[in-house]
């Protein structure tokens, strides 16, 4: 395994949970924190896939378990959050990563069924999520607090793109999110974080381009500097490092990994 720049005890025998963990950056990002030794809870609507990592997890050497359910409801929340609270003792990393996109769809033509679609996960989702990891890390170091969370944002936090203003809308809520919850629990050692990655090689990126259509692609592949877009680890790796002890004075800080996408 290629070397990192936080400890090599910074994830082990740690707890972190992942929602939207049955894929893409999810599933690369729990692999690679049961890869340092982290126990991770996942949790997705979709059973098989997310059994099945639980279980590539469980081969790693520490505890995998999935808990199925929708962001959008507050119970299955409280009980992810909880099992993965009860696996050590306490819940030390958070990753939300659930979220849809929407594309395609100029203003004109949106509905509050379109509106309501994609907020309810890529924003509520967030929102409950944080309100019970904080609730839950607040109780770390003798209750002292202690833990980080990081919310996937996107690029489209911070630009506008035609065609796709409930998505950008949704990213650009999180963004807000992530910088106020980051202030409230400055002083209890919780840090909040986001990452906003460019184009990655995910099942959403194959949906939003047609099951990757070369005009798409080509299309892709250019507006990222860089030449080409990024993989699921490129984006897993930052958010290990916002997880970290080499991250210790980050919060409410948005880490774009976007190949100078949002630079050009």
């Amino acid at each position: 395994m290629a070397s990192s720049v936080y400890s090599p005890t910074a994830f082990r025998n740690k707890t972190a949970l992942i929602t939207g963990g049955t894929s893409g950056i999810g599933k690369i990002t729990a692999l690679a924190l049961a890869q340092h030794g982290a126990h991770v809870v996942l949790t997705g609507r979709r059973a098989a896939e997310g059994e099945a990592i639980a279980s590539e997890i469980r081969k790693l050497g520490v505890q995998g378990v999935f808990v199925q359910g929708d962001v959008t409801d507050e119970k299955h929340i409280e009980a992810a959050v909880s099992k993965a609270a009860s696996l050590t003792g306490t819940l030390d990393f958070a990753f939300n990563n659930a979220g849809i996109e929407l594309g395609n769809l100029p203003t004109t033509e949106a509905s509050p069924e379109h509106y309501r679609k994609v907020m309810d996960i890529n924003v509520l989702g967030v929102l409950l999520s944080m309100k019970h990891e904080i609730r839950a890390m607040m109780k770390n170091n003798a209750g002292n607090g202690a833990g980080s969370i990081v919310n996937t944002s996107s690029v489209a936090g911070s630009i506008g793109m035609a065609g796709a203003g409930i998505y950008i809308a949704s990213k650009h809520a999180v963004n807000g999110l992530t910088k106020s919850a980051a202030l409230e629990v400055a002083k209890s050692n919780i840090r909040v974080n986001t990452v906003s990655p460019g184009g990655v090689d995910t099942a959403m990126l194959d949906r939003f381009t047609g099951n990757k259509q070369p005009d798409a692609m080509a299309w892709m592949n250019n507006a990222h500097p860089i030449g080409r877009i990024a993989t699921p680890e490129e984006i897993a790796q930052p958010v290990l490092f916002l997880f970290s002890d080499a991250s210790s004075f980050v919060t409410g800080s948005d880490l774009v990994v976007d190949g100078a996408f949002t630079t050009a």
